[in-house]
């Protein structure tokens, strides 16, 4: 009978503690979460007798993970065009003149049946007057080279389910992981893709602007993202969930696993980021102790999410 009036007293304390404060965030958990799933176009560049459609979900580059459509057509009946060699070079140009650019697919790939030319773009900063960020382009067309510029506008993604990070690995590296979906998570077990990328440090000096090798960027292959996943407020008691499986890549280069979100709220996506050979890039386990009242810790790697 003692033991049995201890489990009571626990499983109260459980349910006080997961309900303590939550009022603090209804504000926050209670608002809309963005979805975009039509392609529409953000950009668009005249060249010669060309027009370069440039096409994002929702039509618009957000701070994050873009993928990019890119459609070539005839200027004057925007009928498709027979083209190749489509580049794609996004560049920021901050407020001292620096220049920089962020995980991007250059050589962009042909989708025959579609028509258009698909890649993508982690755009690591929103535009704003000391952030400008702008396109450089190329294709090629009866074998002539045609190359393009076009100043474009990075907005903020409201959609924390699409957050990302960048940071220094243990090996000196600059990775960067970014959320591709779910957009709207479900309180359930939800398909959790991540891109992971890596900048490739020039190995000789730059030739004339813009030289893709001052800019380059790849997608890590054969990495492992371990995941534990948590609620991290003091009324949640940082308690994580069952049956969560960790990212690891597939065919289309993205990192596919699991996230069992058991109730709508804030989520951290605790990670750890292993190499080829298991080795800890970046990452720290997080404590399984219940702790309510306390804010829950966070890896040394996270993401945070909110639904």
């Amino acid at each position: 009978m003692k033991m049995y009036q201890l489990f009571i007293m626990g499983l109260l304390l459980t349910v006080v503690s997961c309900t303590l404060d939550k009022t603090n965030y209804e504000d926050e958990i209670n608002t809309a979460v963005p979805e975009h799933y039509e392609f529409k176009e953000a950009a668009t560049i005249t060249k010669s007798d060309y027009t370069i459609s440039i096409e994002a979900l929702n039509g618009t580059f957000y701070q994050g993970y873009n993928e990019i459509r890119v459609k070539i057509l005839n200027a004057q009946t925007k009928e498709s065009i027979s083209a190749s060699n489509i580049t794609f070079l996004p560049v920021m140009t901050g407020g001292d003149g620096n220049k920089t650019s962020c995980p991007h697919r250059y050589s962009l790939n042909s989708q025959s049946t579609d028509s258009y030319f698909s890649g993508y773009s982690v755009f690591t900063n929103t535009s704003s007057a000391g952030r400008i960020w702008k396109l450089y382009m190329s294709f090629t067309v009866n074998q002539k080279i045609y190359t393009v510029d076009k100043e474009v506008i990075v907005k903020e993604q409201l959609n924390k389910n699409l957050n990302m990070t960048s940071f220094a690995g243990n090996d000196g590296e600059q990775y960067f992981i970014a959320l591709v979906s779910p957009q709207k998570p479900q309180v359930a077990e939800n398909k959790l893709v991540a891109g992971i990328y890596k900048y490739n440090q020039p190995t000789a000096t730059g030739g004339s602007f813009p030289d893709p090798s001052q800019f380059s960027y790849s997608e890590v292959s054969g990495y492992t993202l371990l995941l534990d996943p948590r609620m991290p407020e003091p009324s949640m008691g940082n308690h994580s969930s069952p049956n969560n499986k960790d990212l690891i890549q597939g065919n289309d280069g993205l990192y596919h696993g699991v996230v069992n979100y058991t109730m709508t709220g804030n989520w951290t996506l605790n990670f750890i980021m292993l190499n080829q050979n298991g080795k800890i890039i970046k990452g720290t386990k997080v404590s399984t102790d219940f702790t309510p009242g306390v804010e829950g810790a966070k890896s040394e790697l996270f993401i945070d999410t909110l639904f």
